[in-house]
């Protein structure tokens, strides 16, 4: 199977706040919040929702296609990438400008308060599907948040060059209007989101689970801690998250999911053995600080698997 990641390159900038943020804010003065939170520590990671998901797949043993725009200072990461098993060949790299910043600060309860720069993010639209070489029925995309008008443009490119993709809206729920969201469900092989953002994709379309099944025959909807369902025409299964073995940082643990479940994806499994693969390979992003900073073998995760779900 060919899969294609596209979604932003970004450099994340990750900092710990030592309290919790809800401490600090006034309900009775919500109306003008003014904030400074006084961090502990920031480290400068690679990051950027396609490296973090193409990453976990290439751990994985397969070989993305990473589809985006970086920056000016992508030079570096590109060598790593490549290293890291990833074809960057469909990167276009824009000049005058810097890859996207990820500004995160989490707290010791691992709540966290983000801000995102676009920098190249914003050329994404000028990328297209029509005219890449190689794609056919064996081809799986995933749309991960991006430049909005790109995410909507790659999905009608998708749907109407009979290619079937992932729509991952993520953090863009909150950017993108109604419109925008149900235009990338419609024509979906499977939708993915957290449980907040799914809340936010009901209030801005009025489509609930059956809604969006009715489009597209798969939802899967993450849960933290609490694991993720899995929705299906025929149902739905919970699938329970793996204890880490420590916690460090949240930030990529989705991404890793997406990730692992695409490699299930790719070796015709269920989708519950999907959605477990997504499972382990979110919490060993989970141990780790960064999206891209951990690493094992398949043998080591299978065996991990198999500690939690049983035989593969």
């Amino acid at each position: 199977m060919q899969l294609i990641v596209t979604g932003s390159i970004a450099f994340d900038y990750l900092m710990s706040f030592p309290g919790r943020f809800t401490e600090h804010f006034l309900p009775e003065h919500m109306d003008r919040v003014s904030l400074s939170f006084l961090v502990d520590s920031m480290d400068k990671r690679r990051g950027g929702c396609a490296p973090n998901i193409a990453y976990t797949l290439a751990l994985l043993g397969e070989r993305p296609r990473l589809m985006a725009t970086a920056g000016q200072d992508f030079a570096d990461y590109r060598h790593w990438m490549e290293g890291a098993g990833i074809d960057t060949s469909l990167v276009r790299v824009i000049d005058g400008r810097f890859c996207a910043s990820f500004f995160c600060s989490t707290d010791q309860h691992n709540s966290q308060i983000a801000s995102f720069y676009t920098g190249a993010m914003a050329n994404a639209a000028e990328l297209s599907f029509r005219g890449l070489d190689g794609l056919g029925a064996d081809t799986l995309v995933i749309i991960a948040p991006n430049d909005p008008s790109a995410m909507v443009q790659y999905a009608e490119e998708c749907s109407t060059m009979g290619l079937r993709y992932i729509w991952d809206p993520g953090q863009q729920c909150a950017r993108m209007a109604g419109d925008q969201l149900k235009d990338g469900i419609v024509g979906a092989f499977m939708v993915i989101c957290n449980d907040y953002e799914f809340e936010l994709i009901r209030q801005k379309t009025g489509m609930g689970e059956q809604d969006v099944l009715a489009h597209a025959p798969l939802l899967v909807v993450t849960r933290g801690e609490h694991g993720s369902t899995v929705h299906t025409r025929g149902g739905a299964v919970d699938v329970p998250a793996v204890t880490p073995d420590r916690i460090e940082d949240p930030t990529g643990v989705g991404d890793a999911f997406r990730g692992g479940f695409m490699k299930g994806l790719a070796l015709g499994a269920s989708y519950e053995v999907c959605a477990r693969f997504g499972s382990v390979a979110a919490t060993y992003a989970l141990e780790h600080l960064g999206g891209t900073y951990h690493a094992y073998t398949w043998d080591e995760f299978k065996a991990r698997y198999e500690q939690h779900f049983g035989a593969l």
